[in-house]
């Protein structure tokens, strides 16, 4: 969960989806690689920045599960959801350093928003997790 200095989230809309639907960059961990590693290497991968300090993370991994339909879509049909470890970030550098065309762009727009209006522009599959991750990370929002 990446903060501006507004406090607000960032979110971005994915190349791959034609509806409105948004989500916070995430991404894997590669082999060898521990989470905190992974989560700068996937943000500037995703969203082209490494100015960020880490405020908290999830004490433990989080999950969600894909609805059944899209599970032979998704992943090529690997997987049924994601187990995830979150932190909470905040952005020190400004909105012209972020780049979405990265070398394999993941989104094709992005805005900030805020913590209670995270949950209404994502995916449905997703709001059950998003919003367990704001009452992680609220209190740490607007210090």
């Amino acid at each position: 969960m990446l903060l501006n200095k507004e406090g607000q989230i960032f979110v971005g809309q994915r190349l791959d989806v034609r509806t409105e639907a948004w989500q916070m960059p995430q991404g894997g961990i590669e082999e060898g690689e521990e989470p905190r590693e992974a989560v700068f290497r996937e943000l500037k991968e995703e969203v082209g920045v490494d100015q960020v300090e880490i405020i908290a993370e999830t004490p433990k991994w989080l999950r969600y599960e894909l609805p059944k339909e899209l599970v032979p879509k998704v992943w090529g049909g690997a997987y049924v959801g994601q187990e995830q470890k979150w932190y909470l970030m905040r952005f020190l550098g400004d909105d012209s350093q972020i780049n979405i065309q990265t070398q394999v762009p993941e989104f094709h727009a992005w805005k900030w928003v805020s913590l209670e209006e995270l949950h209404k522009t994502i995916v449905c599959f997703k709001v059950a997790l998003y919003k367990e991750l704001v009452d992680i990370f609220a209190p740490y929002v607007h210090q």
